[in-house]
Parts: structure tokens; sequence; C-alpha cells
């Protein structure tokens, strides 16, 4: 049987709830050292002293300022009990001020620790995704992508909601702020990405975020999220590539689990499947060499060739004859691996 390590952030978690409890425990130490204090000092002082000359004798017997005394200590068990909440006060407000340095820089010196990574490692990615708005529908679109292991950087206006998400999705990389800035699109590397999704929940603010992206990378896909239907049009004129309204598409949805209940159920299956099997497009690259679809071989457990798309037609279930030409679209039902088989094949033939 296997040992499974807490993760890193797990860890971290771990080790500032610990600091917080000491903080906690110093705090009502303290306030029990104030209490006693200023109980003693008064019993020392007797009548002719009130409680707040008391407290004021506690606060300068344990933070050792040196003002003068307003209560004497005239006898032996006086200064034997000042000396006594000056040496337990004195240790506790130092364990106090040190486990608050600690928790400060802990907290301050990792996040700053892991923004620096995860600045470095978008930087490296290529052919990512930039999911813009990490609420449910993006937490959704984030499962599918890290499903069909594909690399992803999320961006989101409130940053708690990011932090906590890094338990549901340990190797996220993902930034803070406005996804319509221009800045944050570059930080994202905008350029080298895939695609962007603009799934908030606000209309406009994924009008801009279309507009944006389609500004800094005229080639990337965007695909957007609307809930009014009116927008739509507004979108697609944006630059969107599709877009995608969530009522519309649960209505079409709830029919077609009235109507064709068996179909829905397959496509609902490859969604739950332990082996993650997906329906694929493979879009044939301009350097692609004309051939028979025999020539490319694509037979293997990891992929069922579905269709090919040539500009509007569609063939499906081409025979190995039909001759493949740069620009169609391969549509396939593949697993992860079966996907990175065939993107080496079409790296393959580009090459021959």
């Amino acid at each position: 049987m296997s040992i499974q390590r807490p993760s890193k952030s797990l860890r971290h978690s771990a080790q500032l709830s610990r600091i917080r409890h000491r903080i906690h425990v110093a705090l009502g130490v303290l306030v029990g050292i104030l209490i006693v204090g200023s109980m003693g000092f008064k019993l020392i002082g007797g009548h002719a002293y009130g409680m707040t000359d008391a407290f004021y004798m506690t606060l300068i017997t344990v933070t050792t300022v040196g003002y003068s005394e307003v209560i004497p200590l005239g006898t032996t068990a006086a200064r034997m009990f000042g000396g006594f909440i000056a040496l337990v006060g004195f240790g506790n407000l130092t364990f106090l001020f040190t486990s608050l340095t600690v928790f400060f820089l802990e907290s301050d010196l990792d996040l700053s620790l892991r923004r620096r990574r995860m600045e470095k490692a978008i930087k490296k990615l290529s052919s990512h995704y930039i999911v813009c708005g990490f609420g449910r529908v993006g937490r959704n679109v984030a499962t599918e992508l890290v499903a069909t292991r594909r690399l992803f950087v999320a961006i989101d206006h409130v940053e708690a909601q990011l932090d906590s998400l890094v338990e549901v999705f340990p190797d996220l990389l993902f930034l803070h702020g406005d996804a319509s800035d221009d800045a944050l699109l570059v930080a994202a590397d905008i350029a080298d990405a895939a695609g962007v999704f603009a799934v908030t929940g606000d209309d406009s603010l994924n009008l801009m975020i279309t507009i944006t992206a389609k500004q800094l990378n005229p080639k990337v896909r965007v695909v957007a999220r609307c809930h009014e239907v009116r927008n739509i049009e507004k979108l697609r004129k944006a630059g969107a590539d599709s877009v995608v309204s969530p009522d519309f598409t649960g209505g079409m949805r709830i029919a077609s689990m009235m109507l064709r209940p068996h179909v829905v159920s397959f496509l609902d299956e490859m969604l739950r499947s332990e082996h993650r099997v997906r329906v694929e497009e493979f879009a044939l690259p301009d350097s692609f060499k004309a051939r028979s679809l025999a020539a490319l071989e694509l037979v293997h457990p990891d992929y069922v060739l579905i269709a090919i798309r040539t500009g509007k037609d569609w063939t499906f279930n081409p025979p190995g004859i039909f001759a493949l030409q740069a620009r169609q679209v391969l549509i396939v039902m593949a697993s992860p691996q079966g996907r990175a088989a065939i993107e080496q094949k079409l790296r393959d033939a580009g090459r021959d």
C-alpha cells in the first residue's frame, strides 16, 4: 500500500494554522497576565490606588519601559510579584511578536515566490488556453482541460477564489485582475495561446475580453459565454469564434434527453469515462502533402476516425482511398494518448 504525501500547499496551510494557534494562545496568556497583574498591584497598593493605576503598573512592568512606579513596591513579596509579572509578561510578548513576524513573513514570502514561479511557468507555455473568469463555468472548463491534459492559465478578479482552488487544481497557473486588461492578457502569454475562454458572468465583460484578445492576437480562437440571447450577435461581431448561451444550450439538452436519451448518455459517458475518451479534431497543416487515408495508417486502439471535413462538406467513415489534403479537418474519437499519437503522425507527415 502506497502512502501519499500531502502537497506543499497542504503542508504550508497546516504550518500557517499552527502559527495562528500560537498567536491566539499568546494573546490569551497576555490578557490573563494583564488581569492577574492588575488585581495583584491593586492588592499591593490598597485603597489608596485605583484599578487604573494597577493596570498602568502592569503595562509598564510587562513592557519593561522603565517609567516611574505609581504603586510603590515596598515589600519583598511585592517586588517578587512585580518581577514575576515582568518575566512572564515580557517573555510572552516576545513570543507573540515573534509569531506575528513569522506569520506575516511566511505568508508574504510564500505568495511572492508562488507568483514568481507562476510567471516563469506561464512564459514557458505554448499552445495553451486562457480561462477568463474562474467561477462555476470556468472551473468546469478547467476540469475538462485537465482531463484532456491541456495547459491553461486562469484569470479572475477575486484573488481569494483563485487561492481557494489551488487544492482542487494543484498545478493551477493563475493571474489576478481584470481579464479585459491588455497587460494581464499579455502576462498570460496570449501571443502563444491556442484559445481564450471568455466565461465570466457578465456579457459586457466577455465582450471586452473578446475585443482585447482579438486585438492582441487576431489568430487566437475565442469562445465566449453569453447570458442574453440578444448579445450573441454582438459577441460574434466583436470577434468571438463561438458563442455559448447556457440557457439555450440547457434547453437543447433537456429536449435531447427526451428525444435522444441514448445519444446524450453516450456523450455523458465520454465525460465520465476513466479512459477520458473525447471527440477531437485535427486540422491538417499547410505543409501536409496529399496522400491517401490508408497511407497515413490511422488505425490504433487509442483512437477511431469518425469523419473528415473538407471546407463545408463532411465525409463520414471515409474509405482508405480517400484523398487527404492540407486544411482538411479530421474528427477522431481518442484518448489523451491517442490524441498525442495522432499529433505526432501529423508532424511526421508534415516533414515527409
